[in-house]
């Protein structure tokens, strides 16, 4: 697969995260690779997904468009558009792997920002983890629920659960404490109004195009100590995106995201632990459609 090409050929790589790779650009600046690699419930699987990175790397840079008045984020250029022109002659993407690999096409050139090690969750409908831990304990991230929910239920308003950002092993959910802790009482409420702001635009606009956004992910650093979007935004890796037409409370809602993925994994049986099962043909396939679909219908595009 490309993708494992580009881990060993590209030079200056100084991250390999889940999904995307990062090169050292220049002292400020790094490349972002969305690679075709899939992880679900905190595992990389053994194969990827044809167009995943890049669906997940438009699809951010568009998000990324949309959102920056409500909060400026670190996209710098789309590596194959127009504006990366000028950074041509840098080692990295004059690297005979650039071209060969077609890395452009999955990666954006972007500022480079002190991460917040934390996972700022929003959710503006009951499912996944949450949906299980209401069922266990009448709680979402430890906090006490209305009774009587049902599975796909909308939140009066939208959750803020954030997690521990781990690198490797399951992220774990953070209280209100051990977030203010870690980044201080105002950067804690800056954190968890901004990803709700973000989230509520990116609700409104997706039900628009029949997608009912369902939750989300987003991260977060300081760039000369201002606040900024890093890393991807409301993808179909980060997000729960469900068909709206199809949306209806109290059932497992049709999706446009990896959660077909999860659905097969769980239905193996799996343990949740490495190393994960080898997905079959057809559940690639049919998950690298449902990402194109996701991306077309949210930006009018066809990759």
């Amino acid at each position: 697969m490309a993708d494992m090409i580009i881990e060993t050929r590209m030079p200056n790589r100084m991250h390999r995260g889940k999904v995307r790779d990062t090169y050292q650009l220049t002292d400020d600046l790094l490349l972002m690779v969305a690679t075709d690699r899939i992880s679900a419930f905190d595992v990389v699987l053994p194969n990827g997904i044809p167009d995943k990175g890049a669906a997940l790397n438009r699809m951010s840079s568009f998000w990324f468009g949309l959102t920056d008045h409500i909060v400026p984020n670190h996209l710098v250029a789309l590596a194959d558009g127009p504006d990366a022109a000028a950074y041509a002659g840098n080692p990295v993407l004059s690297h005979p792997a650039y071209a060969e690999d077609s890395v452009g096409r999955q990666a954006m050139i972007v500022k480079k920002a002190e991460r917040i090690d934390i996972e700022c969750i929003v959710r503006g409908y009951i499912t996944g983890s949450a949906w299980g831990e209401y069922r266990r304990q009448g709680t979402v991230s430890g906090k006490p629920m209305p009774t009587g929910l049902v599975e796909g239920d909308m939140f009066p308003e939208p959750l803020f659960t954030p997690t521990t950002k781990a690198e490797e092993g399951h992220d774990e959910n953070m209280t209100d404490e051990q977030v203010v802790d870690m980044v201080g009482a105002e950067t804690a409420q800056r954190l968890a109004d901004i990803s709700k702001a973000v989230y509520l635009h990116a609700h409104d606009y997706a039900k628009d195009r029949g997608i009912v956004l369902a939750d989300t992910k987003m991260e977060f650093g300081f760039l000369n100590g201002e606040l900024i979007l890093i890393d991807e935004l409301l993808t179909p890796d980060s997000s729960r995106f469900w068909d709206a037409e199809g949306y209806a409370p109290g059932k497992s809602q049709p999706s446009y995201d990896k959660q077909f993925v999860r659905d097969w994994l769980t239905a193996q049986g799996w343990n949740q632990e490495p190393p994960a099962p080898e997905l079959p043909d057809d559940i690639v396939q049919r998950t690298a459609e449902l990402y194109r679909q996701a991306y077309k219908l949210l930006t009018g595009d066809t990759l």
